[in-house]
């Protein structure tokens, strides 16, 4: 079969990679739809991932499909089943599985390979993570189940409710479907962030507010400037230091922040600790998913509050996929792309 593999930085080659035979409780899954993510575009400007991926080494991991073989002692799927799968599946054993914080997994499985004509599910996922489609639930919808629970895991973390006023920094992928789940909650929205199109996206989904930092550096000063009302809860979705800093700043007294956004290894921010102190912030990180957020996504999906036509602004032939990445990391804005793995 056809599909991307990873070599190194910024290394991607198209190659014919034989099928991998199943195991024990294993499954393969025809891809129907596999969509680019921002943490794809990390890996290849790093050129591996220490816990998800070491080159060389099929590449992607957002997709939706069709069961075409099923391993050994699978009794619950069958051949044309339609199906999601997760990124990754927890132990279920360790300390924080037994805690019901299953994104702390000290054993996270990882899946990789979406940018394939096929993928091998293995066993821990199927048993875990492996999700079943309505007959009406489209590929390109369902394949944006991963990202989408990671932000349901956000929502959670910061107890979002009805009538709060939320700023979103950054509008990608992820700053996008927080602007949607935040108003589909009955939240008041703004959001921060770059790229006119991105920005067009946020005022569809929902933002009532936004703020362009195109040729904007303060993000502090914009914001104030705007004699907006105090916000509840700041998402940082970007994953930069200044940014972080910035978060922390423009949150009211007895606001939250969620630091969502991860900042590269080994950054460090500085941060006004009377500030936090004084006007009793709760500061906060979100990682990863869990089972449960996993299937509040489809949930989601499937009751049509995200739709892939709101997030999916682009086509790309596999074929041409390591053409996408340099483009990608050249600074494509790009929300994100549909790979055809069957061209």
């Amino acid at each position: 079969m056809k599909a991307a593999v990873l070599y190194g930085q910024e290394q991607i080659k198209i190659d014919e990679v034989p099928p991998r035979p199943l195991q024990a409780g294993d499954l393969r899954i025809a891809i129907e739809a596999a969509l680019t993510c921002g943490t794809d575009l990390k890996v290849y400007r790093r050129g591996y991932h220490a816990k998800m991926i070491v080159p060389p080494a099929v590449f992607g991991h957002e997709l939706a499909g069709v069961i075409s073989e099923v391993g050994p002692g699978v009794s619950d799927w069958r051949v044309s089943d339609r199906v999601a799968v997760a990124n990754s599946a927890p132990c279920g054993e360790c300390f924080f599985c037994r805690n019901h914080q299953e994104n702390l997994c000290d054993d996270l499985l990882f899946l990789n390979g979406a940018y394939a004509e096929s993928i091998v599910v293995p066993a821990r996922l199927v048993q875990k993570n492996l999700l079943r489609l309505k007959p009406d639930t489209s590929f390109r919808d369902a394949a944006l189940v991963e990202p989408l629970a990671c932000v349901v895991q956000g929502v959670e973390d910061v107890r979002l409710r009805a009538g709060q006023r939320v700023l979103v920094i950054g509008s990608g992928p992820i700053g996008l479907m927080f602007v949607a789940l935040s108003r589909h909650m009955g939240c008041e929205v703004a959001v921060a962030g770059r790229g006119a199109e991105r920005l067009q996206a946020a005022g569809r989904l929902g933002a009532g507010c936004v703020f362009d930092m195109s040729r904007k550096t303060d993000l502090v000063r914009a914001v104030q400037e705007s004699n907006s009302a105090p916000i509840d809860v700041v998402i940082e979705a970007v994953g930069k230091p200044e940014t972080w800093e910035a978060a922390v700043e423009l949150a009211r007294k007895g606001g939250v922040v969620d630091f969502f956004g991860g900042c590269p290894s080994g950054t460090k921010v500085s941060l006004d600790t009377s500030r936090i102190h004084y006007s009793s912030l709760t500061l906060l990180a979100s990682l990863h998913h869990t089972p449960r957020t996993i299937r509040r996504a489809l949930e989601h999906i499937e009751a049509g509050i995200i739709r892939a036509d709101d997030f999916v602004d682009g086509e790309c032939p596999l074929s041409r996929l390591p053409g996408l990445f340099r483009s990608m990391a050249a600074g494509n804005r790009a929300v994100k792309t549909l790979i055809r793995v069957h061209e």
